[in-house]
């Protein structure tokens, strides 16, 4: 019996929306991650992008446990001596909730070419409207 190697331009690919409400933003972040690379199909192929297309909707809404709002810090750098900067999860998520969902799920993505091109097939909205109506996505309830 051979294995089977799925190939880019035959997967088939749906459309999800995920509602972000009350979610905690790291479990949140890993299971779309995992459904943007295509893990969830029977035909994952590791060097193949067979992932679905994900609407995050309510990403304002996402919580964090403990107390990462205050201790955990999101670093960024200006490229200038000195230039780290920080900020905390709660004034992040306060100013830009879209930023910070979509650099969660960023960071648990595959570092290069490949994941980069799954990248593109989340959508991340601050709201609870999204404007990929016409793809007629599907609910989807996370864990």
């Amino acid at each position: 019996m051979k294995t089977y190697m799925a190939k880019g331009e035959t997967v088939e690919r749906k459309w999800y929306v995920v509602d972000a409400d009350g979610m905690v933003l790291g479990r949140l972040a890993s299971q779309v991650a995992a459904i943007l690379r295509g893990k969830h199909k029977p035909i994952y192929t590791p060097h193949v992008d067979t992932g679905d297309h994900v609407i995050i909707i309510n990403a304002g809404k996402v919580t964090m446990t403990g107390n990462k709002l205050d201790q955990k810090k999101y670093y960024r750098h200006t490229g200038y001596p000195g230039g780290l900067r920080e900020t905390s999860y709660r004034d992040l998520l306060d100013k830009k909730p879209e930023f910070a969902v979509y650099e969660a799920i960023r960071r648990m993505m595959p570092k290069g070419p490949l994941g980069r091109q799954m990248l593109k097939k989340l959508r991340v909205y601050a709201g609870s409207e999204h404007q990929q109506a016409a793809q007629l996505p599907e609910t989807l309830v996370l864990k």
